[in-house]
């Protein structure tokens, strides 16, 4: 569910031409029609339209060439006007899909029910002592689209490839920047749990969670709460949840709605969406190379393993530094392994997010070309690595400036290296 793309800070939906960038003082970046203040009207932005049929295409939805916008009505202290501008009927995209592996290991197709465009609500900041809660308005009217899969999902490890995979292409499409530190990819997880040959059972739902581990731990949690629930004679309740990630538990937060209850209907502030062949085509010609089609490739191009080009892919921003360096080097194999290994192992260690990597493929590549000179050994590029993430974008060192710095140029000379070894014999 990404909502926001800072790739785009001025995008808006249905607000007027308030900034979406993240962090700023609250209620700094909102206006009557993000207020929804009297009079007020809200306009329809192309560009999110365009983001959704992106969306879409790249998960093998049919794009809707007729569509409409529709008020969800609820009341809620972060949606001032009291309903939120969404679609229910006649979404954009509709019946895709993505494959992930399965817990064997085989491929399987979760299927997509809905791409739909809607606008966000504000946020509540609670007071930690309990003395209340205040309203913060700057994403209230932020553009959002909504990812619907089908419940083809059967534990918590497939939803985690799921929602994975659905990052990987949607950074590569440049539909949001998937921060979900700053809450612009986000997951509202339904889990029910059936015995086989059953029809499913009474779902709960946990909502606007934005951490993989957070959501693998209480899909868990969910599923044996569940069991135990039913195994002692009880009913599951339809209800919505709040993970609390200290105490790994669920905490019932109201009663969960069913369509009825949003009482929807066409939005009459806005018009309906016709789309033209030719505007769609027009998207799917521009699509770039998806993960799938560049994996491919890079097994093929680069006689990677199918691991090897599955682990680079699923970052947009390591395979933009293998693609960069290794034309830079011509050493396709030697970078992906500096990449999956000791780089890897430095981004897992210290969570820093692949985009925030503070050298480019051209550092990179120069690192490789010294060991394959023989400059320097492999275990003084392991060192250069480690050097490399000390630095920032803005006063970065090349590799060679790094080496001679701490003295680390390996000496290859035979004749160089044999001098030093008799001298070192005659005086012992």
């Amino acid at each position: 569910r990404p909502p926001r793309s800072t790739l785009f800070p001025y995008t808006t939906l249905f607000r007027s031409g308030c900034p979406t960038a993240f962090g700023d003082s609250p209620n700094t970046h909102c206006c009557p029609v993000c207020t929804g203040m009297p009079g007020a009207l809200p306009v329809l932005n192309e560009k999110v339209v365009e983001y959704a049929v992106r969306a879409g295409l790249a998960t093998n939805c049919w794009i809707s060439q007729d569509s409409k916008n529709d008020r969800k009505n609820y009341f809620y202290p972060d949606t001032p006007r009291a309903y939120q501008i969404s679609q229910f009927d006649k979404p954009l995209c509709n019946e895709g899909f993505i494959e992930i592996e399965d817990d064997e290991g085989n491929k399987k197709k979760i299927r997509i029910l809905r791409i739909h465009i809607e606008d966000d609500a504000g946020k509540l900041n609670h007071n930690e002592f309990g003395a209340g809660s205040l309203v913060d308005l700057n994403r209230a009217g932020v553009p959002l689209i909504e990812i619907v899969s089908e419940p083809d999902l059967r534990s918590s490890a497939e939803a985690d490839k799921y929602l994975k995979k659905l990052k990987s292409i949607l950074e590569y499409i440049e539909v949001s920047d998937c921060k979900m530190q700053e809450g612009s990819y986000r997951a509202d997880v339904n889990v029910s749990v059936h015995k086989p040959g059953t029809s499913f059972g009474t779902r709960t739902e946990m909502k606007n969670m934005s951490s993989f581990k957070s959501i693998s731990r209480a899909i868990e949690y969910e599923i044996d709460r569940q069991i135990d629930v039913l195994e002692n004679g009880g009913k599951v309740e339809q209800e919505t949840l709040r993970w609390d990630d200290v105490s790994g538990k669920t905490f019932s937060m109201r009663d969960k709605e069913d369509a009825q209850d949003y009482r929807y209907f066409p939005e009459p502030d806005l018009a309906s969406i016709r789309l033209s062949d030719e505007y769609i085509e027009n998207i799917r010609k521009n699509l770039p190379e998806l993960p799938e089609s560049r994996k491919s490739r890079y097994m093929e191009d680069f006689k990677l393993s199918e691991k090897d080009a599955r682990l680079l892919t699923a970052s947009k921003y390591l395979s933009n530094l293998f693609e960069d360096a290794q034309s830079k080097c011509g050493n396709a194999k030697s970078v992906a392994n500096w990449i999956l290994s000791d780089i890897s192992r430095i981004l897992n260690e210290e969570e820093i997010e692949p985009e925030n990597i503070p050298f480019t493929g051209k550092e990179l590549a120069s690192l490789v070309s010294l060991i394959d000179k023989g400059t320097i050994s492999s275990a003084i590029g392991k060192k250069v690595v480690e050097e490399l993430f000390t630095y920032s974008k803005d006063n970065m060192k090349s590799p060679e400036d790094i080496i001679k710095e701490k003295g680390w140029i390996q000496i290859s000379d035979e004749g160089a290296i044999k001098e030093v070894v008799m001298k070192i014999l005659d005086e012992n």
